[in-house]
């Protein structure tokens, strides 16, 4: 989208779920915040993933709601076997944290090697209906920009299709930005607890430091976010 490389991609780089990054890019003549956000990268977290997403997500949260809120989501995979990984995050970034309140388009990259990308599409669609994994519009892409011959014009094909769909689900703040806040952050660590693994237990006195000590709260407030997360439901 942006047309060059602005994201660390060492292999060595430590991830955690919900770690994210922000960006500006511009195109046309419009400028666009766009937050890069790591997903699971299995389908159960164990305690101390969970407890590093609170964390991540508090700060995600809060900083997306002073910049205005949620447009639209762009969900990256690459292509290959669908999986309970994809749907795992499908639900985290939009059942969870967006509340289906906004639309998500799926981006599928590596597809340099097909001889029309779209045929992937055509071949695979049927799967994410069967992992229920729902998008308002869909890109089948490739980011190897190699310059000249057939990689150069698919890596510009590519650019411009992801840019379309960009402008077509923001287009003239179409609707309004949806914004989240405190409920919305406890709402959603609470439907992440259920992604724990088997026997996987988190308490209150494990929430409270990592909201304090990583993310600024008060002592009182984080108790009653722990306490919210802990119970059934957001009052």
């Amino acid at each position: 989208m942006a047309g060059e490389q602005m994201v660390d991609v060492s292999p060595g780089m430590q991830c955690c779920a919900m770690q994210w990054k922000e960006y500006t890019i511009g195109f046309g003549d419009k400028s666009f915040k766009v937050f890069e956000t790591i997903g699971l990268e299995e389908p159960q977290l164990e305690i101390t993933e969970y407890l590093e997403s609170i964390e991540n997500a508090y700060q995600l949260i809060k900083e997306l709601d002073s910049q205005g809120g949620i447009d639209m989501l762009l969900f990256c995979i690459r292509a290959g076997n669908i999986t309970a990984t994809h749907q795992s995050n499908y639900k985290l970034f939009y059942e969870f944290l967006c509340e289906r309140k906004v639309p998500i388009i799926l981006a599928i990259t590596n597809l340099e090697r097909e001889r029309t990308m779209e045929d992937w599409w055509e071949r695979n669609k049927r799967t994410f209906d069967k992992y229920q994994i729902q998008v308002a519009g869909h890109a089948c892409v490739t980011t190897v920009n190699r310059l000249g011959g057939r990689h150069g014009d698919l890596y510009e094909e590519s650019r411009v299709t992801i840019r379309n769909l960009v402008e077509k689900f923001t287009a003239d703040e179409q609707k309004q930005a949806w914004i989240g806040g405190e409920k919305l952050f406890v709402s959603s660590m609470r439907k992440l607890k259920g992604l724990l693994a088997v026997g996987s237990h988190v308490t209150r006195k494990d929430i409270v430091p990592r909201l304090t000590k990583r993310c600024g709260i008060s002592r009182d407030v984080a108790r009653k976010l722990a306490t919210m997360i802990k119970q059934d439901a957001v009052t």
